[in-house]
């Protein structure tokens, strides 16, 4: 793979303005297929098998009006005033008029006293529902509030709020400031790292234009075969701008160490290909597998969502490793800084430094480094190093335990709050409160108290349960001390099924009504109905709800699953039993911490005002998988930047303490520029108003800030330091095992030492 990568380098600059072609072609048909035959991405919530998709499922069969996405429209009437006047009367009028005269409205139903009109007349409550297909989107909830407000126009009789279902499903389109904000940062980060515009726009240019193949084209092909959610564009930009920048920044960082070797730029882009670029389809492989590991889920929209965004982190990897080199080539020197061109001009090279007798095996690159020091190797020297990473590296290395142990019981610290963890789902009560679907929130829970906002639906299919039982059921369940009201049981006119609207005390994410649930369906259906598999509880806290417990019980064995994974990888890449248990117990540690300042933030409420949320959040349920997936495999990114190059110096002397301060002082400066790159691309999402995206913007940036210093600068150096050689001990009896190769064992460049001291 190493030869081949290094062939493939040299190809695309030779035949750079080709390979740039072929990119763009393929782009434009791709873009081109998805406009002309993509499918429509999906705000739907299926999840086969789950007890509230059954619900669902009858009452779309049986009850179209039931079944269908639902909107509130709350009206209160103006202070001293009540519904019953008047005034109010022929507003609530024209207001029903006007919502029936829309084509995505199925049915209404007004205010009525005594039930949907608060006991002080002041609040009323239409449910709004719509049609099932096609779904609505933003521009349902723009047409309702404007035909709405519309109708009311001339008169301030009532305050009007929308809220429900609809508000859940069809999302104000972003405007892409923060994550604007968060491009500009790495456009800076990368011209204080590189010193050069041209260096630092290859990077950002392969990220927005893996991008735009990836969400103009793949997501919408992808949609075609799958129900892939809305949202899927924000997570693969999230990820796709993080790892496209990463991948592409080392790269161009080993193009630019092999001009400063005096290498030419076909076989510095050659080399760039066999080394870092290796590393970037180890890396990116590990990350597509992290994030396809969702599929264990058994979440649909998870699952579709997975499959998009791991075909852009493909696309990205082999944009990298072909398109890149094709760039480098037209760029040639201007990757560096001027006044580094202009040094370069001015030196006169060794010749037999650095001569070039033709393909890989000829290529020797003669570097200098100091002689052993007694027992205890350290380097005072070497090529591409920065001076102050390689004393850092000494200086780690010099207190390796004092640090091993300082930094475990940190993060051991930041990851305790996990035992506090509460899974559940955000509802309209955790919105601004300055938003529509927040005052009506408020109204609801003002007029008829918290749990009006998240009814629970019980669908009964009559084939199966006598209908003569159905009263009796409506009437246990109205005696349940968690129930605040209970509708009239509603037969369909074909007679094959029936429902309950039940209203609960509590609000849709308080644990007293996941409790309320629970005993509906353990409890109260077996000992009232004869044949209680043919009830089903249904409506969005259920759907939460069952989601929710799908999701806890199968993490631990997509955890276990993808650790395991890695952990074989590694295995063989490196030819080590140490290096990869090792890397997944620390990687579990910096995630782990992720989770911890997840609680701190969203369920504590410490600095919540500066994320721009004013109450805690409970974290929702597929955060923390989403988060594992995508985190254990950009961790896996650093983990193998920095272990390759320990690894090559290993190879060549067998002095770990010098290959692991070599590692460090070469491949930190890149890392943390990367980590800091994706840290502030991460942050812009937390400028986002749904608290979805703030959690994983603010969790995904805690993880890599940790794992980028925490872990990768001081624990990672520290503990293979103390393992010594026992680092690279791999047992004879599995020599067997395939050998894959990132290190460059295997034809990459010869490298000779030039030792100070002939002597050592």
């Amino acid at each position: 793979m190493a030869n081949f990568l290094y062939s493939l380098g040299r190809s695309c600059v030779r035949h750079k303005l080709r390979t740039i072609l072929i990119w763009l072609a393929t782009a434009c048909v791709l873009i081109g297929l998805n406009n002309a035959v993509g499918g429509e991405l999906t705000n739907g919530f299926n999840v086969p098998g789950l007890d509230s998709q059954k619900a669902y499922d009858l009452l779309v069969e049986e009850f179209p009006q039931q079944g269908g996405i639902s909107a509130n429209v709350v009206v209160k009437a103006p202070e001293g005033a009540t519904l019953s006047e008047d005034t109010q009367q022929n507003a609530i009028q024209n207001l029903s008029a006007a919502l029936l005269s829309l084509s995505d409205v199925e049915s209404i139903v007004p205010p009525m006293f005594g039930v949907t009109i608060s006991e002080d007349n002041a609040i009323g409550l239409f449910t709004v529902q719509l049609v099932s297909e096609p779904l609505p989107t933003y521009a349902t909830i723009e047409r309702l509030q404007e035909v709405a407000v519309t109708a009311l126009a001339g008169s301030d009789a009532l305050q009007i709020e929308f809220g429900g279902d609809l508000y859940n499903v069809a999302d104000e389109p972003e405007t892409g400031v923060g994550e604007a904000a968060g491009l500009v940062m790495a456009v800076v980060i990368l011209l204080l790292a590189f010193g050069s515009v041209v260096a630092m726009g290859l990077p950002i240019g392969i990220a927005l234009f893996g991008l735009a193949i990836g969400i103009g084209g793949i997501i919408g092909l992808v949609a075609i075969a799958m129900d892939v959610p809305e949202w899927t564009p924000n997570l693969a930009s999230m990820i796709g701008l993080g790892v496209g920048i990463d991948y592409a920044l080392f790269v161009v960082t080993r193009f630019r160490e092999g001009l400063a070797d005096g290498l030419t730029v076909e076989d510095a882009a050659g080399r760039a290909n066999a080394t870092a670029g290796l590393s970037v389809i180890f890396a990116g492989g590990t990350v597509m597998i992290a994030i396809l590991g969702l599929c264990m889920a058994g979440i649909p929209f998870m699952t579709a969502a997975a499959v998009a965004v791991s075909i852009v982190v493909a696309i990205l990897v082999i944009a990298s490793v072909t398109l890149l080199p094709a760039m480098l080539g037209l760029a040639g020197h201007r990757v560096n800084s001027k006044k580094v061109r202009n040094r370069s001009v001015k030196e006169t090279p060794d010749a037999s430094k650095r001569r070039l007798t033709g393909g890989m095996a000829g290529l020797k690159i003669v570097f200098r480094v100091s002689p052993l020091s007694n027992s205890m190797s350290s380097i005072t020297e070497t090529p591409g190093a920065s001076k102050r990473w390689l004393a850092w590296g000494n200086h780690v290395s010099k207190f390796a335990w004092p640090y091993l142990i300082g930094t475990t019981v940190l993060l051991i610290g930041l990851t305790a709050p996990v035992l506090k963890l509460d899974l559940g789902f955000p509802d309209q009560g955790n919105s601004p409160q300055d938003s529509t679907a927040r005052k009506a929130y408020d109204l609801l829970t003002e007029g008829f108290g918290a749990g009006f906002n998240g009814p629970l639906v019980i669908a009964i299919n009559t084939s199966i349960v006598d209908k003569a039982e159905i009263p009796g059921l409506a009437a246990a369940i109205a005696e349940d001390s968690g129930v605040a009201f209970v509708q009239t049981p509603q037969f369909s006119s074909v007679g094959e099924a029936a429902s309950i609207i039940v209203i609960p005390f509590t609000a849709p994410q308080a644990k007293e009504t996941v409790d309320l649930l629970t005993r509906i369906r353990s409890q109260i259906f077996p000992n009232i109905l004869t044949n209680p598999q043919g009830a089903h509880v249904g409506g969005g806290t259920a759907s939460f709800s069952d989601v929710s417990d799908r999701v806890a019980g199968r993490t631990p064995i997509f955890i276990a699953s993808v650790i395991l994974l890695s952990f074989i990888l590694l295995m063989l890449v490196f030819r080590s039993i140490l290096v990869p248990v090792k890397a997944a117990i620390l990687n579990l540690l910096s995630i782990g911490a992720a989770y911890g300042v997840l609680v701190m933030v969203f369920q504590w409420g410490w600095g919540l005002s500066i994320i721009g949320l004013s109450e805690p959040v409970p974290i929702v349920s597929f955060i923390p998988m989403f988060m594992f997936a995508i985190l254990f495999g950009l961790s896996m990114d650093y983990e193998v930047f920095l272990l390759s190059r320990v690894k090559e110096e290993y190879l060549i002397h067998k002095d770990n303490t010098r290959s692991v301060i070599f590692g460090i002082s070469n491949t930190a400066r890149v890392i943390t520029s990367a980590a800091l790159i994706m840290i502030v691309v991460f942050l812009g999402f937390v400028t986002n108003a749904d608290p979805i995206l703030k959690m994983l913007g603010l969790g995904l940036a805690t993880a890599i800030f940790v794992d980028a210093t925490i872990v990768r600068v001081i624990l990672v150096p520290a503990s293979m330091k103390l393992m010594g050689d026992a680092n690279w001990w791999f047992p004879k009896c599995l020599s067997w095992l395939p050998r894959l190769d990132i290190e460059g064992e295997t034809g990459l460049p010869e490298r000779q030492y030039e030792l100070t001291d002939q002597s050592t």
